[in-house]
């Protein structure tokens, strides 16, 4: 794999992690409620979401005006762009 596909597959992954954070904020709210401090709440949100680190500070660093319907379709849409990129499409 080059570097231009580590880097493909990682903004992927981000962006999958945001999409599955937005489907499900209720959950993921919650748990970063009930959560003692930002690295248990890391851990917290990957463990919810089956994601990493990296996966996890991203939805924690996502802002509260992203999820809108417009704003989740613009992610969405992005990751079918990336998707494309990828010669197996995952």
């Amino acid at each position: 794999m080059d570097a231009d596909e580590r880097q493909i597959r990682q903004e992927l992954m981000i962006m999958d992690a945001l999409l599955q954070a937005m489907d499900r904020r209720d959950e993921v709210f919650q748990m970063i409620e009930d959560s003692e401090d930002m690295d248990e709440a890391i851990g917290r949100v990957g463990g919810l979401l089956n994601v990493g680190e990296l996966g996890s500070r991203a939805v924690l660093d996502l802002q509260a005006r992203r999820f809108t319907r417009e704003q989740r379709q613009a992610i969405a849409s992005r990751a079918e762009e990336l998707r494309s990129r990828l010669h197996d499409g995952r």
